[in-house]
This record gives C-alpha cells, sequence and structure tokens, in this order.
C-alpha cells in the first residue's frame, strides 16, 4: 500500500498546540467527521471540501464550554449519527441526518463515573467504549442503557475493532490487550487478556492475520492471533523517530498505519511469506505530533489529524503505474482508475 499526499484540509496553528483528538469517516464514505480542539465537529464530503459544522455540549451547561473536551468519535452504522465521547464523563449520539444542513440533535445521552477516553460504533453491536477507570462498556442507542463488558484497575487507553466489526481489542495502560467477541464467526479464538505488551499501547490495530501495537518505546509489535510475538520493529535505536501514538487498520486488514512525529509508517501484510512488510514510511517535516487516523470506508483515502490542528488527505493505492507517460493508473483497494498523469487522482 502506498501514501500519496493529496491536500490540507484544515491548516495548523502556528502559535499554539491546537489537537485534533479525533476524527471519523460514514460508513457509506459520503462524509468525514473532524473534531476541532474548540470541541465544534466539521463536517467534509468525499473530496474534502467542507459542508457543515455543529458544536458539542457539556455534560452539564453550569459547568460552561471549556470544561471539557472531545476524546473519541464514531459514526454509526448508518450515518446518520455520530457519538461523542467526552472528558466530562459523558457520550452524547447526535442525529446529523442524511443531507448537509440538517439540523443537528441529541437523540441519546449515556452519562458516566468517569471520562470517557476512546469509543467504536461496530455494525449492530451499540457503541463500545472505554474509561479511565477502566471499565469496557456498551451503550444500546434504543434503549439508551449501557451495560459493562468487563472492569480492569487499569485505563482504557486504545479501542480497536477487527474488518467484520464482531469483536474488539482493549489496550489498557497497564500494557494489557483484551480480545472481545460478540460473534467468534467460528474462529475458536478465547476472550479474555490475549497479551500484556511492555508499555501502554496506545497505537492498536487488528488485521486479518494479526495484531499490531505500538507505544512510547518506539517499537512497534506484531502478535499473532494467540498473543505470541511474530515480529518486532524496533527504532529506538533512531533518534528522530518518536513515540507512536495512533495507528489505523485498512478496512480489509491487509496494511496498517502507525503515525508519531512527522512521520507515518505503513505495514504491508505479505500472505504467501506470513509477514509484515514496512514500506518507505512518509516523512512530513513540520506536522509535528499524529493524535488521530481515519481511514475511508473504501480504502482510497486515509486522513491525519495533528497536535497542532491540522488534517492531511492522502490518497492510498496499492500501486501506481504510468501508462506511456500520458496516464497514471491507480489500482485502489477496491477499484482501479485513471488519471492524466501527473496529475492527483482524486
Amino acid at each position: 500500500m502506498q501514501l500519496k499526499y493529496l491536500r490540507t484540509l484544515l491548516q495548523p496553528q502556528d502559535a499554539h498546540a491546537s489537537k485534533v483528538a479525533c476524527m471519523a469517516w460514514a460508513p457509506n464514505n459520503c462524509k468525514l467527521a473532524v473534531c476541532t480542539a474548540d470541541r465544534v465537529v466539521l463536517l467534509y464530503d468525499e473530496q474534502g471540501e467542507k459542508r457543515d459544522k455543529f458544536s458539542t455540549k457539556p455534560a452539564a451547561s453550569k459547568y460552561g464550554k471549556q470544561s471539557y473536551v472531545v476524546t473519541a468519535m464514531a459514526f454509526s452504522p448508518d450515518s446518520t449519527k455520530i457519538a461523542i465521547g467526552q472528558s466530562d464523563s459523558v457520550i452524547f449520539v447526535y442525529r446529523i441526518g442524511e443531507d448537509w444542513g440538517d439540523k443537528k440533535t441529541i437523540c441519546n445521552k449515556f452519562v458516566q463515573m468517569t471520562a470517557v477516553t476512546c469509543l467504536l460504533w461496530p455494525s449492530d453491536t451499540g457503541i463500545v467504549y472505554g474509561l479511565l477507570e477502566g471499565k469496557v462498556r456498551l451503550a444500546n442507542t434504543h434503549t439508551n442503557k449501557s451495560s459493562s463488558i468487563y472492569t480492569t484497575e487499569s485505563c482504557v487507553t486504545s479501542l480497536a475493532s477487527n474488518v467484520s466489526g464482531k469483536g474488539f481489542l482493549a489496550g489498557h495502560a497497564d500494557g494489557r490487550v483484551v480480545r472481545y467477541f460478540f460473534d467468534s464467526e467460528g474462529s475458536r479464538e478465547s476472550q479474555g487478556e490475549l497479551l500484556k505488551h511492555p508499555c501502554p499501547p496506545y497505537a492498536l490495530a487488528w488485521g486479518t492475520n494479526s495484531i499490531m501495537v505500538g507505544g512510547c518505546n518506539k517499537k512497534v509489535v506484531a502478535y499473532s492471533r494467540d498473543g505470541h510475538v511474530l515480529q518486532t520493529f524496533d527504532y529506538s535505536r533512531d533518534p528522530t523517530e518518536k513515540e507512536f501514538t495512533v495507528a489505523c487498520g485498512s478496512p480489509t486488514g491487509q496494511s496498517i498505519v502507525f503515525g508519531s512525529f512527522d512521520r507515518l509508517r505503513v505495514y504491508n501484510w505479505a500472505p504467501r511469506r506470513g509477514v509484515w512488510d514496512e514500506a518507505k514510511p512518509k516523512e512530513i517535516p513540520n506536522l509535528y505530533t499524529i493524535t488521530s487516523l481515519s481511514w475511508k470506508k473504501d480504502g482510497s483515502r486515509l486522513c491525519a489529524g495533528t497536535l497542532c490542528g491540522g488534517v492531511e488527505l492522502f490518497d492510498c493505492c496499492l500501486r501506481r503505474t504510468n501508462y506511456k507517460n500520458k496516464f497514471e493508473i491507480t489500482y485502489h483497494f477496491s477499484c482501479c482508475s485513471v488519471s492524466p498523469s501527473g496529475l492527483h487522482d482524486f
């Protein structure tokens, strides 16, 4: 898989940190949601044009708009709602409608005991979310009730879904990674604590054939389905490398991207050899720390948000070839497209 820079959707702030904490592509591929540091959700179309926005709200109005930050975000399976997790111990679900400009209303509210740290909205299962206190819970938007899936004493640092959305991984601050299935789909893989990573697994992704984890030790480790180490990519001796802050798997699970400082590292699964191959990293000077990643559901685009408030859009493809120096043929995950040579395929 190759990354090609397309455009900047949101300009970074020069004077101060303005972290883009979360972003999400809609399952229907028509909308991209980006939450800025001032707690506003910007909505872009599939071409990267800003079309709409709405402001999030605090858990209690008496505390004011500066009393919280947005920590996590996910679209509903039908792409008409967005779940927003916040540091003031609440999840709001906003109905955004199907068309640009539709009225944005809160249709669900889930109050928690501690801050929401991460969340997913797998198809048909409700909202899976992690809490600062270490619990992983499930919110049912039909009944407006939530229940605990399991409880630990260690903060939930990351969540990652498998390709089908029938299972998820949860990373905890003590290094533990827990696997849970709503439907094992006949895989016979075990549930519960799967492995213990040497550092908090802030960058966590579930590929088709293995699990990849990164963190502050400057290493990316690939684990097998039973939790054993398959490969280790060690960058601890590289003075230009920083900690891995976020990871995102492609919709097929065949590629995984890790974000760090000024850099995106791409790993592609080689099925014949049963290993991960590292592609040439995408070096972007002055990008600073990458704080969020989101992959379009058709696999054609990847968005990266940064500590300084920037949002960059990349084209993702399997390979590119020039035909008679006149056309560039781009092989995407689900299709092949042709554009004049030298122009971006967008």
